[in-house]
């Protein structure tokens, strides 16, 4: 697939979105001033699309405010930390602390050995054959669902209910479609140096406190990008909402717009158009101009409702989950190693800092072990109320947790009744993407097709792995590909971009690269 040739007209491009992907296209847009003119249409006042922050009561609580909505995330998410650090807002180093289950027989950590993690040692073993036989067998097997592949390797029913659907959940557990995922993305998350979050640990299956990094306050780094990109000349269309699609063809995208607060509408003409909307959002506004390829492809992609409970009932989440050390949870040691992380996790003194305060929880259903509600302790995640809060003793402040109950329609199962509602902070409804295998059957492999047809592109995370950094790099290959350059900050970086862009856009980007050079691209 090549890239339009630029004909030395500006093209004014409407970006749908300012979410992640739709500011990161803008930014590589913005570059380009005298080839682009950029408008982009956010139904709310704020960009930023789910990655929120929710103001504090810090006498309360330790700090001031707290992220929603986007905790952190791992080492390769270099795009997301290099516009981080672009606006003075850096992320944190955290050792990932996790507390997964309840119970002897259904707890187990990564901070120190289990009786679970004992019980299904020949198992976690055996997982790591599993993984390469998926990576050998890609992507014939990978398309396979993890909870027949787990079958068919004959793990135990309860290895695959209390440690894999938990640690797969910890990232994509959106929908509550964790038994779905194909296994050539869990094996992907284990083994690609640009996907995976972790490694994989033969003795543990989740390595001992592994790096991540937490985000800082969302919202200001937001705000600063915003800035920042209306003064390159981009236009900020907020609290406008995309009606409808009245027309498309190679030359221009005609839209109606709607003002949220005047009720007005009108209509305008783009040059090119990116969608930075989820799918099903996208084929509504799309409409009747939708072609049947994009109906197959962005009909792929399915999305559920999960709500989100930030509250302060220590109570509600001392019962569902293990929050603190207990020698009955604790395995015998086996070595020096295990019997260091004893001795990190309970150590003698409350004062010290060390010690077991896991950060991401889950709880599974008795009814159906395969669906789960997950958890964080965002007072020991969020790296604020760590600096806010030194474990230097007892805290006089109340801890702020975040429950997640995934997919609506499995309401009846949920615990959210139990959290007491006068301590509730806030409730957040998400409309997330479910990673089903059918997913990567349909959306992913040919989202190539449906790029650069009637002056129309796609971003945002769904086309891929719902993650932050994918939608920052959807973003800025949909630019891409439509004439912008891509700036090199990073080799890991460049070589996630060039496998997504091949992947998404079908364009080789070495081959792209040499080309661009040849015709004096970068000169304007």
């Amino acid at each position: 697939m090549e890239m339009p040739q630029f004909t030395g007209k500006r093209q004014h491009v409407a970006i749908i979105g300012g979410g992640a992907a739709g500011m990161a296209c803008a930014a590589s847009l913005a570059k380009h001033p005298n080839k682009f003119k950029v408008t982009l249409i956010e139904k709310e006042y704020v960009v930023g699309g789910q990655a929120t922050s929710i103001p504090l009561d810090a006498q309360q609580h330790g700090a001031s405010w707290m992220n929603n909505g986007v905790q952190g995330g791992s080492a390769i998410f270099k795009h997301t930390f290099n516009f981080f650090r672009q606006y003075d807002h850096p992320p944190q180093e955290v050792q990932l602390q996790v507390s997964f289950g309840k119970g002897k027989d259904g707890f187990w950590t990564n901070c120190f050995p289990s009786c679970l993690v004992k019980q299904f040692s020949s198992d976690i073993k055996r997982f790591g054959t599993f993984l390469k036989v998926i990576k050998w067998s890609l992507p014939v097997l990978g398309i396979v669902p993890i909870s027949v592949m787990l079958r068919v390797f004959l793990f135990k029913k309860d290895f695959g209910d209390k440690m894999v659907y938990p640690l797969i959940a910890l990232f994509l557990g959106t929908g509550n479609q964790t038994a779905s995922v194909p296994s050539g993305i869990v094996e992907r998350l284990f083994n690609d140096p640009n996907m995976k979050l972790w490694d994989y640990d033969s003795e543990t299956l989740l390595p001992n406190l592994p790096t991540m990094y937490t985000f800082d306050k969302l919202h200001d780094f937001y705000v600063a990008w915003r800035e920042d990109l209306t003064s390159k000349g981009v236009t900020f269309a907020l609290e406008t909402e995309v009606q409808e699609t009245l027309s498309r063809s190679k030359n221009n995208v005609v839209l109606r717009l709607g003002d949220t607060r005047s009720k007005q509408n009108r209509e305008e003409s783009f040059d090119k158009v990116v969608f930075c909307t989820l799918a099903d959002e996208t084929l509504r506004i799309l409409g009747k101009t939708a072609t049947w390829r994009e109906k197959f492809v962005l009909g792929g992609a399915s999305f559920y409702d999960d709500i989100t409970v930030t509250h302060t009932d220590s109570s509600y989440f001392n019962e569902h989950y293990e929050t603190h050390f207990k020698s009955e949870l604790c395995a015998e040691p086996t070595s020096d190693a295990q019997r260091k992380q004893i001795a990190f996790s309970n150590p003698p003194s409350s004062s010290s800092d060390v010690g077991f305060r896991p950060m991401y929880y889950t709880y599974t259903y008795d009814s159906n072990p395969k669906l789960i509600e997950m958890s964080f302790n965002c007072s020991n995640y969020q790296h604020q109320f760590r600096q806010s809060n030194p474990p230097t003793g007892e805290s006089t402040t109340k801890p702020v947790y975040q429950t997640i109950f995934l997919n609506k329609k499995q309401r009846k199962l949920w615990t959210v009744d139990k959290i007491d509602e006068s301590q509730i902070i806030k409730k957040n409804w998400w409309h997330q993407l479910g990673h089903r295998w059918i997913h990567y059957l349909r959306v992913v492999p040919n989202m190539m097709w449906i790029q650069d047809r009637n002056s129309t592109y796609f971003a945002g995370s769904w086309t891929l792995v719902n993650m932050h950094e994918v939608a920052c790099v959807s973003g800025i290959a949909a630019a891409y590909h439509m004439g912008a350059d891509y700036t090199q900050f990073d080799d890991f970086a460049t070589d996630f971009f060039s496998k997504y862009l091949l992947l998404s856009h079908g364009m080789i980007f070495s081959r792209q690269e040499k080309k661009r050079r040849k015709e004096g691209h970068g000169s304007e």
